[in-house]
């Protein structure tokens, strides 16, 4: 009896062997850990999505996200070799691959997403429509701020999440549709100098610009600009796909991953990629259905991103404005074009790259959510 017994414990160690085994190998291969950066913004609220929904059911990639407190400190991380992948702002992602070509563009994270939110002050100049989807990208604020310019020899600062970022790109775009200029160094003449505020900080920025009765004005990504409107100290003046109307919406935050990651980890960081536009498509699907589907994914960006308040992250995701979408996360080569183009222009970037070597196209046929 106590060899049937011990036969029996033995048959069992060995299935549980089994399954693990199972759950973590395919063809042969361990699962191969894809360590990726994220930013606090509604920019990666796909990424958070495919870490909680579908990073157990990964076949080939051990998906693993980090949330970094600035720009700054996920380019000098990824730079360092130490991290797979990392989601990025285009004109940031064109500067570091000139500094160092070492990783490659393999995607999209969202479409559209930042918008311009100015305090009361700046409103009473402006005199906003009540209703955000009537709110367009007028001559007015530029107006203000060319005024605002003249008048005192100072130019308005706004605040941008990095002066290498899409941001600085739809802000320089709107000056310049209207005759008003822009300047990311402070010697330079201009009628707004664009500055860095990590994304969380503002709000903030804006309130401490009020305190000192002075105009301000923010140029962010979602859901920041709401956060101002919803909690009654700003306003919501336009959204960036007003000013750069493109098909499927503007590039603005893109995945990219290092060639040692895609040489070694193809299948893992393909993976991934495919579960982050599996994640959009649920995103997209929720913002329809609304009730239990949208308080889902509230719940998981909140779990990982807690300053996110409910009401702004809603506001953000809604559909009758759509004004950041997580459709279309394909390549999109002349998309990037216009952005990098217009960061040139602007003196943003110090100048191109070329985006067939920056893309590999691989990653545009994982079938979903293209």
């Amino acid at each position: 009896m106590g060899s049937k017994n011990n036969n029996n414990i033995l048959y069992s160690t060995l299935i549980a062997l089994a399954l693990i085994s199972i759950s973590t190998v395919s063809n042969g291969q361990t699962k191969q850990k894809i360590h990726a950066l994220y930013i606090p913004l509604a920019d990666h609220y796909a990424a958070l999505v495919a870490y909680e929904r579908y990073r157990n059911k990964m076949i080939y990639a051990d998906f693993e996200i980090q949330k970094m407190g600035n720009w700054d400190l996920l380019r000098a991380y990824f730079q360092s070799g130490e991290v797979d992948m990392a989601f990025v702002m285009t004109p940031l992602a064109i500067d570091m691959y000139r500094e160092k070509p070492l990783f490659r563009w393999i995607g999209l994270m969202h479409r559209d997403g930042n918008a311009l939110a100015i305090n009361d002050l700046l409103n009473q100049s402006v005199n906003l429509p009540p209703l955000r989807k009537d709110r367009k990208p007028t001559g007015a604020i530029a107006n203000t701020l060319k005024e605002h310019y003249q008048r005192h020899q100072k130019p308005t600062q706004i605040a941008v999440p990095h002066v290498l970022s899409t941001h600085s790109v739809v802000l320089y775009r709107y000056l310049k549709e209207h005759n008003a200029s822009m300047s990311i160094l402070p010697h330079k003449a201009a009628d707004v100098l664009a500055i860095s505020v990590a994304p969380p900080k503002a709000p903030t920025f804006i309130k401490a610009k009020s305190n000192r009765a002075q105009i301000a004005a923010f140029e962010q990504s979602l859901p920041w600009a709401d956060v101002v409107e919803t909690q009654h100290f700003g306003h919501v003046a336009w959204y960036s796909k007003d000013v750069m109307p493109w098909p499927n919406g503007h590039v603005e935050c893109i995945a990219v991953a290092t060639d040692t990651a895609i040489d070694k980890k193809y299948n893992a960081t393909q993976e991934v990629m495919r579960y982050i536009r599996k994640a959009g498509a649920d995103i997209e699907e929720a913002r329809l259905k609304g009730g239990r589907a949208l308080n889902e994914i509230v719940n998981i960006v909140r779990k990982h991103i807690p300053q996110h308040n409910r009401k702004a992250i809603i506001a953000s995701l809604d559909p009758n404005l759509r004004v950041i979408n997580y459709q279309h996360l394909n390549i999109d080569k002349p998309g990037l074009k216009l952005i990098m183009d217009l960061a040139v222009e602007g003196e943003i970037i110090p100048g191109p790259i070329n985006i067939d070597a920056f893309a590999d196209t691989r990653f545009d046929s994982l079938g979903i959510n293209e």
